[in-house]
């Protein structure tokens, strides 16, 4: 049986979606890079604020388009309305293809990594397959989760970031109170300050998930808005909190030489049990991820396929269930697929970098587009500040979008290439298949 959406998302639950997402893992592995870049203690933690103030910027485009048009698929709507189908069809075949399982994928990695340093039962044999396993166990695990229905899903995922947001204050907590500080050791070869800004936006990615789900929002046009700039504060200051608590720690030169900066810090407290307290955190913050990945992927490729005959089986929602089954189920196999195809962190990111900055691109524009286009629309919510806010994001977007193709072409190209492939039969596949009548209104 299908039916549609039922709004079942409060604001505490819109929020945990948010910050779930962008704390993932990324702030444990980028924290010393981003470092060696701003060449000074005080300019880590100024480059974290411009890195939270700029997703800010973003997320006040999204929260405009959201509770203008709260349905579900998010970018897909605004693309499609702004550009035509076609834009949006493209939207929506690189998240189920390219974007998504991608996304998917590099999150569970990164959860198999800290998951073999707790327990590893394959560390004996000459070649190791327990991180795909791990990676492959967490998103199957996870779907079937979402597949079960809509409240265990978000249930799920509020746990995790409470849990995952509690051992993030517990690590400033610990190495505050209990650290008497380190002084700077070692040396290292500085990195370019447009990479440390590639990283912290790449750490703050996930802002913009709430426009996927505002068809199950409760009071769309106040709590959008509220968990887009909350989750976005929320994240920014925790991430000062614990970039601060790195510093004091260990130093400015030894964060920014350090390969396991949190267990470091921890370390220095409880040197017998920090680096599996510290994997196992990292482990919650990347499951945490991982399902709300999971959650609101699935409601763009429903949105598609309720839109498109060629995806057509993939926009049916179970009335018994209250999830989108299918897009769930396909969502899932893809992101198998490319662990098992890609077999590590970084192929992975790259394979989905350029096409994620490319869509937040259009998406940011469009605000300007749709205000021109569809000028009747009611918006309860409009941008602070406008233009500003979205010419400084899509100026970013750009950046970003150039910093990649440089990065990916000269180190491993072969990522880049399969992407504008997979583009390519996209745009060939709406072409040739009858996309069927739109529900969304031109």
């Amino acid at each position: 049986m299908s039916t549609t959406p039922k709004r079942e998302l409060s604001l505490f639950d819109s929020t945990c979606i948010i910050v779930g997402i962008i704390i993932g893992v990324g702030i444990y592995q980028t924290a010393p890079d981003v470092a060696k870049g701003v060449f000074c203690w005080w300019g880590v933690l100024a480059i974290w604020i411009v890195g939270g103030l700029l997703s800010l910027c973003g997320a006040l485009g999204y929260a405009e388009l959201a509770t203008a048009y709260p349905q579900q698929g998010g970018d897909y709507v605004y693309l499609s309305r702004a550009y035509g189908r076609w834009a949006g069809f493209l939207f929506g075949w690189a998240q189920l293809t390219i974007v998504r399982p991608g996304d998917i994928a590099v999150v569970a990695f990164a959860f198999a990594t800290y998951a073999r340093a707790i327990y590893d039962p394959l560390a004996s044999s000459e070649i190791s397959y327990s991180q795909p396993i791990y990676a492959g166990a967490a998103v199957i695990v996870l779907t079937v989760v979402n597949i079960v229905g809509v409240r265990a899903g978000k249930w799920a995922q509020n746990f995790l970031t409470i849990v995952k947001s509690l051992g993030l204050l517990g690590i400033v907590v610990v190495a505050i109170i209990a650290s008497e500080g380190s002084p700077d050791v070692g040396s290292f070869d500085p990195f370019p300050l447009s990479i440390a800004l590639v990283l912290v936006l790449f750490t703050f990615g996930g802002w913009n998930e709430m426009a996927y789900v505002a068809a199950e929002v409760k009071n769309p046009s106040r709590n959008i808005v509220r968990a887009l700039v909350l989750g976005t504060v929320v994240v920014t200051v925790l991430y000062l909190l614990v970039n601060g608590a790195f510093l004091y720690t260990l130093g400015y030169a030894g964060m920014a030489t350090s390969e396991a900066v949190a267990t470091d810090s921890i370390g220095t407290v409880f040197p017998q049990i920090g680096g599996r307290l510290i994997s196992g955190l990292i482990c919650i913050s990347a499951l945490g991820a991982v399902n709300g990945l999971i959650f609101t992927g699935a409601r763009i490729s429903y949105a598609v396929g309720a839109e498109h005959r060629a995806l057509g089986a993939l926009g049916k929602w179970s009335g018994r269930t209250g999830t989108p089954i299918m897009a769930l189920a396909a969502q899932g196999a893809i992101a198998l697929s490319l662990i098992v195809l890609l077999g590590s962190f970084i192929d992975t990111l790259l394979y989905t970098a350029v096409a994620v900055y490319s869509f937040y691109l259009a998406t940011s524009f469009a605000v300007i587009v749709l205000r021109r286009k569809e000028p009747h629309v009611e918006r309860p919510y409009r941008v602070t500040g406008f233009p500003i806010p979205t010419i400084i994001f899509c100026g970013v977007c750009t950046f970003l979008i150039y910093s990649c193709v440089s990065y990916a072409w000269e180190r491993k190209p072969i990522g880049l290439i399969i992407s504008f492939g997979i583009l390519l039969v996209g745009g060939l596949v709406y072409r040739l298949i009858p996309t069927g009548h739109s529900k969304i209104e031109q």
